[in-house]
């Protein structure tokens, strides 16, 4: 039987948990931070004449910075802290993963 000092214990491991497996808010494309990266959720969109470095075929999912498992529709990216960017993303940080 649980005694209430063993449940006590367990609570805050339950919450911490229950909180690193809930997803981060996906960055607003008018954060001042997204603005001045010129970050868009569809890679396809991406402002050619404005971030001439952009070539077809980059987006967030194959970018060095991008934290999500392959596969996964958004993911975490340290230069938004906290927030995830869609896959199908792109910003002008983009970096050619190794």
């Amino acid at each position: 039987m649980t005694s209430r000092r063993r449940f006590i214990a367990i609570v805050p491991l339950l919450g911490a948990a229950a909180l690193a497996r809930a997803e981060a808010p996906l960055v607003d494309p008018k954060d001042p931070q997204a603005v001045a990266l010129g970050y868009t959720p569809d890679a396809a969109k991406a402002d050619k004449a404005k971030y001439p470095k952009y070539a077809a075929g980059q987006s967030c999912g194959n970018c060095a910075l991008y934290q999500g498992k392959a596969g996964d529709a958004s993911g975490p990216c340290p230069l938004y802290a906290g927030k995830a960017v869609l896959a199908k993303g792109w910003c002008s940080a983009w970096v050619k993963r190794p």
